[in-house]
């Protein structure tokens, strides 16, 4: 059984072969001392990985707490909002309930029994009597004081989980598979309110703390000193008009200024708008050079073998990968907006799929060839904004969000980092 902790950049650890659970190491955490939990029985394994959902819940706490698993534990006055419920979290005197239906795994046991289940500051009950709520029908089940909340990324297929959203409390002291105590959710977002929760309540204002200073203390681990391997930047774009069948650079700056203004007192009638700026490396001229990364002039026509090989050597770029893989690869590094990755199709060899998280779920979009005068380009819209190779075409999503929910934000790297 592997158990992986997602460090802020991130950790992976092990008992049984092909059986994987994952958990947050918070910034406050020594590692030294999550070893030391472990038994010596235990051949896990360590590597990092970027994780850039760790504090979302603080930037967008719509999407982790629905409103059908959120209720209170003493009497509220008019709708509570997201934001409201997260200060209660922190807070010391006051807190809200998540509660809702989950299938836990029978001790000794192979079945799953679906039962009513109540997070509390105490810990997590269950109900013995349907969804009530009273004293006397809650039995303890588990406390998050003294143990770490993993989720289960192989419980479907290792022990008959009824869903792929399973998650279990492992005991801090080293222990096997029989101290472990499964639970399994309906869906993404239940498991993610449930986990989130415990989080919180397990470590209240140090989540915070450590949301609101990173890195505090860490000599030499700064955010201010990682860059990005490329960044581009908003004062060298180009403005570019996509209503016509091709598209052209606005060259007349007085142009491009009317356009804009027209675009801004207009823009609720307007679809798709016709005013872009895009880097002009991403600018393709029919029968024309275009500048290549560093400015230098390169020939408009490259060979089809060279644009079809160029995107290889791209860390977003996954070849042969499954819609299933593709889906827990953007899940391990964070369901936040704009994180992606591109695939091969495997419906259509000749196809590329664009894989991204937008709203806590994640989409895909296929990236099709069309042919024109003999040339090959990529497109995400049928033809209307056209690519010479995958590169130029993610190039644009990260600046114009285009027929994507939002622009590509964080690529999912092939290799943990």
């Amino acid at each position: 059984m592997f158990y992986e902790i997602c460090y802020d950049i991130s950790v992976q650890v092990g008992l049984e072969e092909k059986e994987t659970r994952e958990r947050t190491i918070e910034d406050h955490e020594l590692v030294i001392e999550v070893l030391s939990n472990w038994g010596m029985e235990e051949e896990n394994k360590l590597y990092f990985r970027k994780n850039y959902a760790k504090y979302e819940f603080f930037k967008n706490p719509m999407y982790f707490f629905p409103e059908h698993m959120v209720s209170f534990a003493t009497e509220t006055n008019g709708e509570i909002s997201p934001t409201q419920i997260l200060q209660m979290f922190l807070s010391s005197s006051t807190y809200p309930e998540i509660h809702g239906f989950l299938h836990a795994k029978e001790q000794g046991k192979k079945s799953w029994k679906k039962i009513y289940f109540l997070l509390r500051r105490s810990g997590l009950y269950f109900s013995t009597k349907g969804t009530s709520k009273e004293p006397r029908h809650l039995q303890f089940f588990s406390e998050f004081g003294n143990s770490d909340i993993y989720m289960s990324l192989a419980g479907k297929k290792k022990h008959g989980a009824p869903t792929n959203y399973g998650f279990c409390f492992k005991p801090n002291k080293a222990g096997g598979p029989r101290d472990l105590k499964m639970l399994c959710a309906e869906e993404e977002q239940s498991r993610t309110c449930w986990v989130t929760a415990i989080r919180l309540l397990k470590y209240g204002m140090q989540l915070y703390q450590n949301y609101m200073h990173p890195y505090q203390g860490r000599s030499g681990c700064s955010s201010q000193s990682i860059s990005p391997m490329r960044s581009i930047s908003e004062n060298s774009l180009v403005a570019m008009d996509f209503s016509g069948q091709k598209s052209r650079v606005i060259e007349n700056p007085t142009e491009a200024l009317s356009v804009a203004v027209e675009e801004g007192l207009a823009w609720r009638f307007v679809s798709p708008r016709k005013l872009k700026f895009v880097s002009p490396f991403l600018v393709q001229k029919k029968g024309c050079l275009r500048l290549g990364t560093h400015g230098s002039p390169t020939a408009s026509s490259q060979s089809s073998t060279t644009n079809i090989a160029i995107h290889r050597s791209q860390p977003w770029f996954h070849h042969k990968i499954s819609r299933d893989e593709a889906q827990r690869l953007i899940i391990q590094q964070g369901l936040v907006d704009g994180v992606f990755l591109v695939r091969d199709s495997q419906s259509n060899p000749k196809t590329f799929v664009l894989s991204m998280s937008h709203g806590q779920k994640i989409k895909h979009f296929q990236i099709i060839p069309v042919e024109d005068d003999g040339e090959m380009f990529h497109t995400l819209d049928d033809g209307h904004t056209r690519f010479t190779d995958l590169i130029q075409l993610v190039e644009f999503y990260q600046l114009n969000k285009g027929v994507l929910p939002c622009k590509l934000k964080h690529y999912c790297a092939r290799i943990a980092l």
